[in-house]
């Protein structure tokens, strides 16, 4: 079949656009035009997946036909692609994202020099991100995670100041810690199940019930995941890497990368092959709570634009997680809706304060002000995008906040839903100390002739800026039957790998 052909193609087409781009570095346009193509081409690839999706249709492919259920082994041998409704949830998220910060980044990327070095990581990444998402064993996760990882480590350092030096050795050294965990795990499954094979592992686990080194992986994993998720308290790397890489890096680590590389996995592996053990519930349970508040409470006593930004994606992880670790259909709906509405709003804020630091030059809010009458784009989009981060009504974000909340009230867990809530009131206070030093007030002197930023970026903060206003509609009926319920399905084990 021609769907499951072309699975290898969301790796393949990112990795040959950073070879090219390597290659044709010398020529003029190159490395923004195959920046933004290959994502394109990779984003229409997943609309094109979701577009076939059928009611738990599962596409699988054996890389280089070879493999498949081995009679005498009793498992399956070789490596498989596995594209399930999950899947291809993350690939639009992702890819779409990756579309929107290529586009944006033509004319960011102008301020540094070697842009063909940068959309050659970029690449990379992206490609590492997709390879997560599309690979139907453990070992290959592992290698995915370590090519997005190693990407991001050289990119977050990308403009070689002590600062962002200083940031990307600490995410390399953390990062590497969650990747030997990562590894470990991975190590012990495999030997306690004879197979690195995702489908296989659920299969033997539910047949043999769960060993007692089962336990010990579970600790292996949630913590490598939940290091890579930026969960407190493995959260320490974040802080510092989110404001120390440009502005489109920024995006993609707190829109994507947490994303795929952390939440996508721990839900994974816990739900798909676990079956979600009560225990991981209550842990996840038990960090959503704590990530929820620590990152909102921290970033309240932020003036530093992107380092309020990347606190709050600490709490907003959170919220993700707390729907995760409900583990019904209802809170991982919520979760779900939430992971989505974070990567656009959280996206659309880290562009924003790039727009803001490319036409002012700081990133500090106590000399701003009054930006709003310069950068009315700016403004207005970065005012869609806190809206929805705060939860406010009919914002995308005030939904997926509620259904987490409704969620918790039904499973009895009445002081996380009341906890959820307050902590949303929290972000409410420092949404609005951003909207006020930055955007409001009268407009500073050393301000006076600023200009909104150009084109290319424009076009990324409206498109995301709608998606925040206009999110709220994946709830309608016929919409959420074909984008959202497939991925709920298989994380409650009515459908996937």
């Amino acid at each position: 079949m021609i769907s499951e052909s072309i699975v290898p193609l969301f790796v393949a087409i990112p990795l040959a656009g950073a070879f090219l781009t390597a290659l044709l570095k010398r020529v003029k346009g190159i490395p923004d035009t195959l920046g933004v193509m290959s994502s394109v081409f990779t984003f229409a690839l997943s609309v094109f997946f979701i577009l076939r999706m059928q009611a738990g249709r599962v596409f699988v492919l054996n890389v280089g036909n070879w493999g498949g259920f081995h009679e005498v082994l009793g498992r399956i041998v070789g490596i498989q692609m596995v594209v399930d409704g999950f899947t291809i949830f993350m690939l639009i998220i992702v890819n779409f994202v990756a579309f929107l910060v290529a586009v944006y980044s033509v004319n960011y990327m102008t301020r540094y020099t070697e842009k063909w070095q940068f959309h050659t990581l970029f690449l990379l990444m992206l490609a590492g991100m997709n390879g997560v998402l599309i690979t139907g064993d453990m070992f290959n996760l592992f290698v995915f995670v370590e090519i997005a990882s190693i990407a991001s480590y050289a990119l977050v350092a990308f403009g070689t100041e002590k600062r962002e030096l200083e940031a990307s050795f600490k995410y390399a050294v953390m990062g590497g810690v969650a990747s030997l965990l990562i590894l470990l795990g991975v190590i012990f499954l495999y030997s306690a199940t004879g197979t690195l094979n995702m489908g296989d592992m659920r299969a033997i686990l539910a047949d043999s019930g769960q060993p007692a080194l089962i336990y010990l992986v579970f600790g292996l994993l949630l913590t490598g995941f939940g290091l890579k998720a930026a969960m407190v308290p493995f959260h320490a790397w974040l802080p510092d890497a989110h404001p120390s890489a440009p502005a489109p890096i920024s995006a993609m680590l707190s829109g994507v990368l947490i994303k795929a590389l952390g939440v996508y996995a721990i839900a994974r592996v816990f739900f798909t092959v676990f079956g979600f053990p009560h225990q991981v519930s209550i842990i996840l349970l038990v960090l959503a709570a704590v990530s929820m508040g620590v990152g909102a409470l921290v970033a309240l006593r932020q003036w530093d634009m992107k380092r309020l930004l990347a606190y709050s994606s600490i709490s907003q992880v959170g919220y993700i997680m707390l729907g995760l670790g409900i583990g019904t259909e209802l809170g991982v709906l919520g979760a779900l809706f939430h992971l989505f509405n974070h990567s656009m709003f959280k996206s659309l804020l880290f562009l924003d304060s790039g727009a803001v630091e490319y036409s002012t030059g700081t990133r500090d809010m106590k000399e701003m002000g009054g930006l709003a009458r310069k950068m009315p784009v700016t403004s207005g989009s970065t005012l869609a995008g806190a809206m929805s981060l705060a939860g406010i009504p009919p914002f995308a974000g005030f939904w997926s906040k509620l259904i987490i909340i409704i969620a918790a009230v039904q499973a009895h867990h009445m002081k996380l839903a009341a906890w959820a809530a307050l902590m949303s009131i929290v972000t409410i206070a420092y949404v609005l100390k951003v909207t006020r030093y930055a955007f409001l007030g009268e407009v500073r002197a050393a301000f006076a002739n600023i200009r909104e930023v150009p084109a290319f970026m424009r076009i990324s903060l409206v498109v995301l800026a709608l998606v925040c206003i206009l999110g709220g509609l994946l709830l309608v009926p016929q919409v959420r039957e074909g984008f959202l319920d497939p991925a709920v399905r298989v994380l409650i084990g009515t459908g996937g790998m």
